[in-house]
Parts: structure tokens; sequence; C-alpha cells
């Protein structure tokens, strides 16, 4: 257990989740654009993420598994590759439960440093990692990942900065974002450091689908949820039931698209404005990006990073890949 004297002390950087000034200009900013877009990054209040922890439990969603099994079996391999006493950093820290197979994995860790912007994820999540690993300081900070932060400083001096960004997060960025994020951790990891990201590979577009639209409706849950958060923290007044989920596999960019669409011609309000919706009208929430290896490798090069190492499943259905500074800069491209 976590020895008594040691609080967790949790750092803000942004107002993320004091206010809700930067998620209504957010909201503003995205419903009066053309087509209309929500952030994903607002999907996870708490009812968000206990939401998709129930998407990771369905069948049809195979990405979580994969991914944990990578973990299990390739544990000290990843280890030897990464090195001894690194600092963990992880870009969203989620529930955790690949956060403890790493950790368990890792050679001496000396901090885990997460970085989310759900306070009350963030808590629980670094609370149970806390109990379980005494010996690593942990160091949440409460911010956006999407904004450049200063890493803090461990007691104990690592030998490298490790980057943590698991579950093909990075897949629902579009590849500017994606690439500009690739470039904060080629700055972030530092000469000596490298960082650990789970992508999903491409493969037969009904299994991608089938993966985004589960039986059970939990997706579909998790989705209309935005608007749950935007009439409970903004004041708007969403009617969800002439709202639905689609997620839909576009063949051509690589990804599968998630809208709420509408079901019929109305009116919402948001603060002081009225936003108007036409039937079948699509409001993009997400997209979720797959990869080969090929393209994967080209875009990190132009981060100016180098795939030297990769993980995957029997069925090549997701990899862990590691990445390391390569020899030239990154591309401004």
């Amino acid at each position: 257990m976590k020895p008594p004297g040691r609080p967790l002390h949790f750092e803000y950087r942004t107002d993320a989740d004091t206010n809700g000034g930067g998620m209504a200009a957010d909201v503003r900013r995205g419903l009066q654009s053309d087509p209309k877009r929500l952030p994903s990054k607002y999907f996870y209040d708490a009812r968000g993420s206990d939401l998709f922890e129930q998407i990771c439990a369905q069948p049809e969603y195979y990405l979580t598994r994969v991914e944990l099994g990578i973990l299990r079996r390739h544990g000290p391999d990843l280890a030897r590759a990464i090195g001894e006493r690194a600092m963990l950093v992880e870009y969203g820290s989620g529930s955790g439960v690949k956060t403890r197979l790493l950790l368990e994995a890792l050679i001496d860790p000396v901090a885990y440093v997460p970085v989310e912007i759900s306070a009350s994820a963030l808590k629980q999540s670094v609370e149970q990692l806390a109990a379980r690993f005494d010996q690593v300081q942990m160091l949440p900070l409460c911010a956006d990942f999407n904004t450049r932060v200063a890493l803090p400083t461990p007691r104990r001096e690592p030998r490298s900065v490790l980057i943590f960004f698991p579950g093909s997060t990075l897949g629902n960025f579009e590849q500017t974002e994606a690439l500009q994020l690739l470039r904060v951790m080629h700055d972030e990891m530092g000469a000596q450091g490298a960082a650990l990201i789970g992508i999903d590979l491409k493969k037969d577009p009904a299994v991608l689908e089938a993966a985004y639209n589960d039986a059970a409706g939990v997706t579909a849950a998790f989705t209309l949820n935005l608007l749950s958060r935007l009439n409970r923290e903004l004041g708007a007044d969403f009617d969800l039931s002439q709202f639905v989920h689609r997620a839909r596999y576009n063949a051509q960019a690589g990804r599968i698209e998630t809208h709420i669409v509408s079901r019929v011609d109305q009116q919402v309000r948001l603060q002081q404005a009225r936003i108007e919706f036409a039937a079948c009208e699509k409001m993009l929430v997400e997209y979720s990006c797959k990869y080969s290896l090929p393209e994967f490798d080209a875009m990190a090069s132009r981060a100016g990073l180098q795939v030297t190492r990769t993980w995957t499943d029997d069925d090549q259905r997701f990899a862990l890949l590691l990445l390391r500074r390569g020899a030239g800069p990154a591309s401004t491209a």
C-alpha cells in the first residue's frame, strides 16, 4: 500500500475541468461551422468515461482486448527495449488497466505522469495505481495533452522519458493534427526517450464498422451522452430522441467517421444562440483513423521519429510501436 505522508498532488494546467469557458467556446465554434462538428475530447465526463469502459467490454470492440494481450505477452520484451528508470508520461489516463500492465513490466520506473483532461478520471486511476506501485512517484497533471505542458521533475532522476499513448487514440486526430502531436512527443521525450503508441491496423471494413456500432447500443449511448453533457453543463436543450449515432468506414480516407445525425428539421438552443439543424444533417464528433505499418512509419519520420520496434497480435489487427528520435530533424511540411 502507499505509505502515509505522501498525499497525491494534482497540478491543474488548464481550466478544462474548473469551468465551462473553454468547452463553451469550442462547442459554439463547432456548431456554427459548416459542416457542424464537436470536439471528441468532451466525450469523457464521468458518465462518458463509464460508458467507454463498457464499450471496451463489447464483443465487437476488439481493440482493447487485443492491445491488453500484446502488453501481457510482450511485457518483458517491451521493458528491455525501453530500459531502466524511465519516467512514464501517459496522454490520457483512462481506467489505468494498460498502465498497470506497463508499470509491472518496466524495470525500476521512477515516476508516472498522467496528463488527463477529466479530473474525476485522473483521480480515480492514479489513486488505484498509487496503492499498487508505492515506489513509483505519482505526478498527475489535469490538463489537455493537446497543449504543450512542462513535465514535472521527479524526486529520482530518470534515465529517460517514455510517452505512453495507447488505445489507438492517435487515430482520433486528422493527419495534420496527429503529425503535430508526434512532434510534441519528439520534443518531450528528449534525446534518450521514446514513445510507445498503440495503432489500429487496416482490416476488413465490416469488422471495423462493427466495432463502432455494437449490437447492445453502448457506443451509440456514449456518442449521444455528449449532447447530455452539453445540456447539463452549457444549458443547451438537445432532445436526444431526435438525434442518432452513425459510424461508417471511409475507405478512401482510411478511417471510421462518427457523426450525430438529426432525425428532423429542428432548432437547438445553446446559451444565447439558436442552432438550426436540417433533417439528416450530420454533425461530426470523431475520426478513428486506421493505418498500415508503412503509412505510420512514413508519418512518424515527418515528425523526426523512427519506429524502432513493433509488436502485434497474431492476426495483425493492432500494433504497439516504440518510437525514438530519428537521425534527421522533424519536417515542417
